[in-house]
C-alpha cells in the first residue's frame, strides 16, 4: 500500500504539465508510457541506486526493522515468500524486500525479490516508474509467471498473502491471518514448482492503531464495496504526530523483525488437482504456525498468543 496523496500528486503533475508551457514533458512520457506498458508484467525494472538510497536506512532504524533468516535458500531455485501479516501498510514487506536497507541482497546471495503489487498502481503516471525501481511487479498470472519461469533461478516473489483485504483487521495485538481460503499461491507454487517460504513479520501490526470497525457496521462495509470494487481498501489508520504521540500519521516507533522461514519443496505439476492443492496449503499453514510459535516470545509476543485463520 502507498499513501493517497503520494499517487494523487503524481496524477496532478502529470495533468498540470499538459496546461503549461512544459506540456512536452507530459506528452513524451505518454508516449513512453505506451511504448513500455508492457515491462511491468515481464519483471518490471528495477533500479539498484534507488533501492540503496540512503534514505531507506533512516527509515530502517526509525522503527527499526530487521530482516532474520533461519536458513540457507539456494540461488538456483525460484522462491515464493509467503508474507503474514499484511498490516496497515507493509512497512517491514517494503523496507525487507524493495530496498537493501536491511540487507536482502547480502542475507541471501544469489537472489533478486520481486514483490508483487496491485496492478492499479502501475496505471498511476511516474509512479509506476517509482515502484518498478524497488523490483515491484504487478499482483497477475502472467507477472508472476514471468518471475518464476526463469530457469536459471534466483528470483524470490514475495506475496503478501492477506491482501488489501487482511489490512482492515491490521491493529496492535491483531495475530488473525487472512488465509484460510487463500490458495492461489499455492497453486502457482506447484505448477511452477516453486518451493514455498512462511514470512512472518512480528511487530507489522503495532506500527499503526485503526478506526474500530467491526463487521457489519457501516465503516466496514465501506471498506469492503471499496475493496471488492477498486482493489483497495482504505483502512482509517492513525498513530501518532512529529511532535506530538497523541495522533497523527506517523507511524509508532514499534521494532518490526521479519523473519523468513525453511523452505517447503514442491513437486512441479502443470495442472494440479484441488485435493493436491489442498495438501500444500495445509502444509504451509502448519510450517508457518511453527514459525510464529519459535520466534514469537523472542520477538515480544505473549505466550498465550497464537495464530488463527479465516
Amino acid at each position: 500500500s502507498f499513501p493517497a496523496e503520494l499517487l494523487l500528486c503524481c496524477i496532478a503533475i502529470f495533468a498540470g504539465l499538459l496546461f503549461t508551457r512544459f506540456w512536452l514533458i507530459s506528452a513524451l512520457y505518454a508516449a513512453w508510457w505506451a511504448f513500455d506498458w508492457e515491462t511491468p508484467s515481464k519483471g518490471g525494472r528495477r533500479i539498484q541506486c534507488i533501492r540503496n538510497w540512503p534514505g531507506w536506512r533512516y527509515m530502517r532504524d526509525y522503527f527499526p526493522v530487521k530482516l532474520v533468516k533461519t536458513a540457507d535458500l539456494d540461488p538456483g531455485k525460484n522462491y515464493i515468500f509467503g508474507f503474514h501479516p499484511h498490516g496497515v501498510l507493509v512497512a517491514g514487506a517494503f523496507l525487507n524486500f524493495c530496498t537493501e536497507a536491511t540487507g536482502f541482497s547480502k542475507i541471501f546471495p544469489g537472489l533478486t525479490p520481486h514483490m508483487m503489487l496491485l496492478n492499479l498502481w502501475f496505471r498511476v503516471p511516474f509512479f509506476r516508474d517509482y515502484v518498478m525501481s524497488g523490483g515491484l511487479v504487478p499482483s497477475d498470472k502472467e507477472s508472476a509467471s514471468s518471475v518464476l519461469r526463469k530457469p536459471e533461478g534466483g528470483n524470490v516473489l514475495v506475496i503478501a498473502v492477506g491482501g488489501a483485504q487482511e489490512a482492515l483487521d491490521a491493529r496492535p495485538g491483531a495475530f488473525t491471518l487472512l488465509l484460510a481460503n487463500r490458495k492461489g499461491f499455492v497453486r502457482l507454487a506447484i505448477q511452477h514448482g516453486a518451493p514455498l517460504v512462511p514470512v512472518f513479520s512480528f511487530g507489522e501490526n503495532e506500527v499503526f492503531d485503526q478506526v474500530e470497525n467491526p463487521k457489519g457496521s457501516w465503516l466496514r462495509w465501506t471498506q469492503e464495496r471499496l475493496q471488492k470494487i477498486m482493489g483497495i481498501s482504505l483502512p482509517l489508520f492513525h498513530a501518532r504526530g512529529i511532535f506530538q504521540y497523541s495522533i497523527g500519521l506517523i507511524p509508532y516507533r514499534r521494532p518490526i523483525h521479519t523473519v523468513v522461514g525453511k523452505p517447503i519443496q514442491v513437486q512441479k505439476k502443470h495442472n494440479p488437482s484441488n485435493e493436491e492443492v489442498d495438501k500444500l496449503h495445509q502444509t504451509y499453514i502448519e510450517e508457518l504456525c511453527k514459525l510464529f510459535e519459535e520466534h514469537k516470545l523472542k520477538y515480544g509476543v505473549p505466550e498465550d498468543k497464537h495464530l488463527s485463520f479465516i
